[in-house]
């Protein structure tokens, strides 16, 4: 019995001796979410101790060495932060434009901004308040530090899908146009900064891929894409970069979501299938209303709503419908100045105008169903209530049994605007001359026509508020935003002795006195066709529109007005450049 015991203890002794030899931690395995946030953090550390390091010194040349390396160092986490906090990534990255946020009268939030862009432009302006700087330069390093401090990072695999997409998207739209680099002019090097993040992202993603050939490809896509982007800004063929490039990119990660097997819980902006930058399918047309989930039967209530939209039933003396303003064969407007001598504003083109976020040129209305029931109570316009608007239709049969058989009888007036505003929605056909020759369907631009869409996209930052592939001011990739600007049109088209136009645009709306004279930003798509140009119409021709941008939009015609938002004094384009935008917009006309 002694020596079983004696037997057993030396046993455990020797067990124990042997655990406490490798009484050690077992070796952590990182999570991809953990080596996203250990990359995350070390890139926006390095920004942070930057900034602090401007804070330090009052030498410019250091000063703009040490911008440009936080600079850097932000674009490095721009395809993270964009994804997972987008409301300090829009903060941090926002142009030097006074913010003016509108919700209802009691609710109007006037801020001075702050960020990267704005110590960029305080940096180089020899007349800027140094106090000014440095207090910028503290309110963006104390916000990286509070994001810092209040990292998660729990991505699943349809928030990284949406991560790369967004940041292809961003690049191809915004970062090569030059949207976020007003004064160095270094886009293009930061566009290589956010594609090696992306690289970076992916091989610490590779445990994901089924592939290793198409880990392989995308990985060689991206290097791609940074040796294209290795050259100067001005002679940057965004065209090719577009074609070559973003689009090839686009059709690997729908690649790449199949190999993961990603199950996407839902749709944003940009279609979860999308291969193409310029694409009819590449942007989900319901993201942008209010009633996504309202689709059973959608082609009849469309077809229904063609009919209501070419009525005038629905107008008080039974003589304008809405195709009476807005003519199919001039792309949805009327070709005129104005309607009518009781009308301010220009007729605007209802091609494309489901992808915005507000509606009517000075934005006051949310939806397009929300803009059907101001023309209904305009006086000069159908000058009849939704009410009333509702029982002439009930009371047309034909109409009654399509709306009792497609909505059921229920919420009869809303059924009405959104019949109308479903057809609407139908008015985008992506089939221009353009849109066919960057898809590969055709080989017929010109290289006028090229360099036009690069000089559109990139020296002439015609596309830093018309932005692609809509051309209009709903900003990519997340679409959530469409600008108002001040550009300061003038009352009647004279260089020489000119006068703001008397119409205070958004002002009306909220009486901000920071929005006088603040409109919308439109679709240049079929813009051949909508002549004249402008809320007050005052340009009879592009070559009219462009060379009042190339001059310096208002300021350029001795329009003084301080919120004026063009983010230049002039273009300097050439006579050569001008006709070349022109056939450039051209191009933009719908096959239809």
């Amino acid at each position: 019995m002694k020596a079983k015991t004696y037997t057993f203890g030396i046993c455990l002794l020797l067990l124990l001796t042997t655990a406490c030899k490798n009484d050690k931690k077992p070796i952590a395995i990182l999570t991809t979410d953990d080596e996203i946030t250990k990359f995350y953090k070390s890139e926006l550390n390095d920004c942070i101790q930057y900034l602090e390091a401007m804070e330090g010194t009052n030498q410019t040349k250091i000063n703009v060495d040490l911008y440009t390396k936080a600079r850097f160092k932000f674009k490095a986490i721009e395809p993270i932060l964009s994804a997972i906090d987008k409301n300090n990534y829009k903060s941090l990255n926002a142009p030097n434009i006074l913010q003016v946020q509108e919700e209802d009268l009691t609710d109007i939030k006037i801020r001075n901004p702050f960020g990267f862009q704005v110590i960029e432009e305080l940096l180089f302006d020899p007349e800027a308040d140094s106090v000014a700087l440095y207090n910028t330069i503290n309110l963006t390093k104390n916000r990286l530090k509070l994001i810092e401090k209040n990292t998660q990072i729990n991505l699943k695999d349809h928030h990284l899908i949406w991560l790369f997409r967004n940041q292809i998207v961003r690049t191809a739209t915004t970062g090569i146009t030059g949207f976020d680099s007003p004064v160095l002019g270094q886009s293009l090097l930061e566009c290589q900064t956010t594609y090696q993040t992306l690289i970076d992202l992916t091989e610490i993603l590779k445990p994901k891929f089924n592939s290793n050939t198409l880990y392989v490809a995308l990985i060689e896509s991206f290097k791609n894409s940074i040796s294209a982007l290795n050259h100067d800004f001005d002679s940057f063929d965004r065209y090719g970069f577009i074609k070559n490039n973003t689009d090839k990119q686009l059709e690997l990660l729908v690649k790449v979501q199949k190999d993961w097997k990603v199950q996407f819980p839902f749709e944003m902006a940009i279609s979860n299938e999308a291969t193409s930058l310029f694409d009819s399918n590449t942007l989900n047309v319901f993201y942008f209303s209010d009633y996504k989930s309202d689709t059973l039967k959608l082609k009849e209530k469309q077809l229904l709503g063609k009919q209501l939209f070419n009525d005038k039933m629905l107008s008080k003396n039974y003589e304008m419908a809405c195709a009476t303003c807005h003519i199919k064969d001039k792309a949805f407007t009327d070709g005129k100045k104005t309607f009518d001598k009781n009308q301010i504003r220009n007729t605007p083109t209802l091609r494309y105008a489901a992808y915005q976020q507000t509606f009517f040129m000075d934005g006051r209305s949310g939806s397009l169903e929300g803009q059907i029931v101001g023309v209904a109570d305009n006086h000069d316009e159908f000058n009849l209530p939704m009410d009333s608007i509702v029982n002439r239709v009930r009371n047309e049969q034909h109409y009654k049994i399509q709306f009792d058989t497609l909505y059921q009888g229920k919420r009869m007036e809303y059924n009405v605007r959104h019949a109308i505003a479903s057809y609407i929605r139908t008015l985008n056909s992506f089939d221009s001359k353009f849109d066919k020759n960057i898809n590969g369907l055709e080989d017929t631009l010109t290289e006028e026509e090229i360099s036009g869409f690069n000089l559109f996209m990139g020296k002439a930052v015609c596309a830093t508020c018309h932005f692609a592939p809509l051309f209009n001011g709903t900003v990519p990739p997340d679409y959530k935003d469409t600008e108002v600007e001040l550009i300061g049109v003038p009352q009647e088209n004279d260089t020489i002795n000119a006068l703001i136009s008397q119409d205070l645009g958004r002002y009306d709306k909220f009486k901000t006195e920071e929005r006088k004279h603040f409109f919308k930003t439109p679709t240049v798509r079929n813009v051949e066709k909508t002549a004249p140009y402008m809320h007050n119409g005052v340009y009879t021709s592009l070559e009219q529109v462009v060379d009042f941008y190339n001059r310096g939009g208002g300021q350029g015609i001795g329009i003084e007005e301080a919120y004026q938002t063009l983010p230049f004094d002039n273009l300097n384009l050439i006579k050569k450049e001008q006709a070349e935008l022109v056939a450039f917009m051209k191009t933009l006309t719908d096959s239809e």
